[in-house]
Order: C-alpha cells, then structure tokens, then sequence
C-alpha cells in the first residue's frame, strides 16, 4: 500500500502525519510506504516520520509512483489540476479543499454519517469544510429523528483555519512584532466577522459553504441554514453557537441521550459545575464537544448548542484519515 501526504508540509499534513503515527485509524503502518508531497520550494527536504527519514518529492514524481491513496491538502487549485493526474494513475484521492465538495457525482463525506455511499468506482472523495463537519455530526442524529427545519449559526474559528501565515501573524501580534498579515487588520484582542470572500449578496463563502456542504451530507436540501462566520485570536479550536428549529417536538435530556450516544462526540453539559465545551480543552483531540444543551423558549420545537472541534484534527486530517480508513477496510481501492 502507498499512500501520498500531498501538502505534507503544512498545517493539515503535519497534523496528518501526526495521526497517522498515532495509529488510531489505520493501525499498521509499518507496510505502508509514505510519499510526502508538496510544492517545489519544499522538494528535497528531509522530515522524520514514523520513526524514518522521508525526502519530500514533487506532484509528477508522486504520479508516478502510483499511489492507491492521495490525500490532498494543498489548496483548491492545486486539487483541480493535480487530482484528476493522481485519479488516472490509479489513486483514490481524498481532497481537503474546497475544489470538488459541490459536484453531484463526488461523494462529500463525514465517516460517521454517511461513509456507506462509498464505492470503488468514487476516484475523488471530498472532505467537507473543517466548520461543517463539527456542526453536522451534531445535527445528522437530531435530523434522522426530529428533522431539521432551519438552522442558525455563528463560529468562532481559529487562526490555523486560516494556515501557517495567520497563526504567525497572531504570535507576532502578541509579542510586537511587525510582519506580514493574513488579515487585513490585527487580529489579537479582536474579532473579525470575515471568513473567505465577500460574495455579492454579502455573505462570505465561508458561509455559504455551511449550508451547501450541510445540505449535501444530509441529504435534504429542505433544510434552511444561515450563517455568520467569525475569525478569533485561538490558535486551535472552531466554536459554533447553533440554534436549530425541528418540525418535531423534543425533550432536553432526550437530545442529550442521543448526542451521547453517536459516535464521534462528547456531551460535556454540566452548568452547575460550570462544564462546557471550550476549544483549548478540545485542541489536540479528534471528537466533536456538545455543550450548552438547551430549549429556545423564543420559538416552538427549537434547541440551542454550543459545539466544538479542533479543526486540524476531525476538522480536516482525522477525518480525511477515517476516510481512508473505511476504503482500506472495505477494500474500495
């Protein structure tokens, strides 16, 4: 088995490499043969990984080695022009970007939601966006049982959702000193209400990505969702604060029976010993935190959540793993 790291030097695939020595998912490694992939500036360069030296190669000579698996995280563009070179030479590639998560024909997966439409003959499979994953692996058993009408959203995602760039940007910030920005303002001891770019009827594409890709994993896309996406000096972790409205009635402590039961997530709802999801307890875990659990009184058959995540982990490289994961197992490749 040969598995390419694509992005290999970045955020996500030094996260990627992490778990994959954790061992977690895919529990023997020691038969795979790792080819770490990135740009040219970066080609040559040596990373100790699994307890072995790796020396980063290029896109084409990755081609050639003909991996079963890639696992892109290096950006839409590079996804659109070197996923389809990956595909024909016989890879099944797990892209992290935004590039193929909306075409009909490519599955946009969450394991524990909906890995059963996998099949051999899917050559692409997208990893959805690192907010939408944490919010539907909440919602999909709340959906299955009182289905969802409308949701409201409000994150609060960390730099590193942003990349290397940003998370220097805020460490340089807060030990003053100049240097390039990420952002177009600071962003220690400030919010920004901008994530990805400004669309013409004002939201961002951040935003709209949550309701397209919650759409898509659900398979409903009855569902109404709006969003406001915020940036906040954390260096791991994506909070949201969820208001979801049901067309069927619930109870409190029945919601919190479900959500403790689903696989993936932690129910921490305790407000008289003050127990709730923050995301510098979650940061270096791979489960999604529930908290906050609670009836809106403002409107019939609704339900407040706060959830959080660490995006690097089930946000982008765990669940591009457990991906991978599920096509080993199921031999799909």
């Amino acid at each position: 088995m040969k598995i390419a790291i694509v992005g290999a030097t970045g955020l996500v695939g030094n996260m990627m490499r992490k778990v994959f020595e954790e061992k977690r998912y895919v529990t023997d490694i020691s038969d795979i043969e790792f080819l770490l992939v990135a740009s040219e500036k970066s080609v040559g360069k040596e990373i100790v990984f699994n307890n072995r030296k790796y020396r980063v190669m290029g896109m084409q000579e990755a081609v050639d080695r003909k991996p079963q698996i890639a696992i892109f995280s290096a950006g839409a563009g590079t996804s659109r022009e070197w996923a389809p070179r990956f595909s024909e030479a016989g890879a099944t590639v797990i892209d992290n970007s935004s590039a193929w998560r909306m075409f009909d024909e490519i599955p946009l997966v969450v394991p524990e939601i909906n890995a059963s439409v996998l099949s051999r003959k899917d050559k692409i499979i997208a990893n959805p966006n690192c907010s939408t994953i944490e919010m539907v692996l909440a919602l999909a058993p709340l959906h299955k049982k009182y289905k969802i009408r409308r949701v409201v959203v409000s994150t609060y995602q960390s730099v590193t959702g942003t990349g290397v760039k940003a998370v220097k940007q805020l460490n340089n910030e807060r030990n003053g000193i100049s240097g390039d920005m990420a952002y177009p303002y600071p962003i220690d001891l400030n919010v920004l209400p901008h994530g990805g770019n400004f669309q013409p009827d004002g939201y961002t594409s951040e935003e709209q990505k949550l309701l397209d890709e919650t759409r898509k994993i659900l398979s409903d896309n009855s569902i109404r969702l709006t969003s406001t996406v915020v940036r906040v000096p954390v260096f791991g972790g994506h909070s949201e604060a969820v208001n979801v409205e049901f067309e069927n009635d619930f109870e409190t402590e029945e919601i919190k029976s479900l959500l403790s039961q689903t696989p993936g997530i932690v129910v921490q709802d305790n407000p008289s010993e003050l127990l709730y999801p923050m995301p510098k307890y979650a940061e270096g875990k791979d489960e999604v935190f529930v908290g906050r659990i609670r009836r809106d009184y403002s409107q019939p058959k609704s339900l407040n959540l706060w959830v959080v995540s660490d995006n690097l982990r089930k946000g982008a490289a765990t669940n591009a793993i457990q991906i991978a994961a599920y096509i080993i197992k199921n031999q799909l490749v």
